[in-house]
């Protein structure tokens, strides 16, 4: 009775030792797994790190093209907005090693893209920097034939204008009497409003042999003191000016002296000071006035 006893504490012992062992086998089977994830986990979140600064870096080589204001500036735009979003997606990405290994091979191609736009980019600044050199030895050239086409077009100015003036026509001896028109033609010179009917204008233009021969036309403007225009009445632009006269005389100049003489028929006229002016176009060239009782 006793041996069986013994027996059966023996095989107990041994069933709670094989328990134990087969516990830390499992305790240290779990240990080790848990190291392994953890050393896994660094190894990817030290990925994850690496893949972002290269991807920094590659954004600030393409913002710092972008702004050189290069020809490719839409390409390295289009590029840069690549690597901000990859950046993004790997930020918020949890680090598993299946998207680690995706965006891995997403970085590797763009920053194979990147490399290759930044050597377009330095070629295209040693291009500049050539035709900037180039650019300012013409311009040293340039300005000193400017300088010289300068004095030139001064002197053709100052010349032209001299030639200009000598052309003008002047017009003078500008004179203004009112008439009474008799049913014979006959005309009788008054002063008094109420009697004139017709006011009789003249103007001399003086001989100029540079001056353009051919018709010329002149806007003879008459206001009577009530700041009212006479005859015809009718308005002329030119350019943002306007006119408005009485009548236009034109004559055939041959650059000799030549006189003009017009009548402007006029009715219920009132006493008070009169204003006749002569226009070339818009350019007054004489004036006189004269008063009627």
């Amino acid at each position: 009775m006793e041996e069986n006893q013994k027996q059966s504490n023996s095989g107990l012992k041994a069933i709670i030792v094989i328990l134990a062992l087969l516990l830390l086998g499992s305790l240290g089977y779990m240990y080790k797994l848990t190291s392994d994830s953890k050393a896994v986990e660094k190894v990817l979140m030290s990925e994850k790190d690496s893949v972002l600064k290269d991807l920094h870096a590659a954004n600030d080589s393409l913002s710092a093209a972008i702004a050189s204001n290069t020809s490719m500036s839409e390409e390295l735009i289009v590029e840069r907005d690549r690597v901000q979003k990859l950046m993004a997606d790997v930020e918020k990405s949890k680090g598993d090693a299946a998207s680690m290994s995706k965006y891995k091979t997403e970085a590797i191609k763009l920053r194979s893209s990147v490399d290759n736009l930044m050597k377009q980019v330095t070629v295209l600044k040693k291009q500049n920097e050539r035709l900037t050199v180039e650019r300012d030895s013409t311009a040293v050239v340039l300005t000193d034939a400017r300088k010289v086409n300068d004095t030139l077009t001064a002197h053709n100015d100052n010349l032209s204008k001299t030639v200009e003036k000598g052309s003008r026509l002047t017009v003078l001896n500008l004179q203004t009497s009112a008439v009474k028109q008799r049913s014979s033609g006959k005309q009788i010179a008054t002063d008094k409003a109420s009697k004139a009917d017709v006011l009789k204008i003249s103007f001399m233009i003086a001989e100029n042999l540079i001056a353009k021969s051919g018709d010329k036309a002149y806007y003879v403007q008459v206001i009577d003191s009530k700041n009212n225009v006479l005859g015809e009445k009718k308005t002329e632009a030119f350019g943002e000016k306007s006119l408005t006269y009485s009548f236009i005389a034109t004559v055939k100049y041959e650059n000799k002296t030549v006189k003009v003489e017009k009548d402007l028929s006029v009715a219920d006229i009132q006493g008070g000071s009169y204003f006749v002016n002569i226009f070339d176009k818009d350019v007054l060239v004489s004036k006189t006035s004269f008063t009627l009782r």
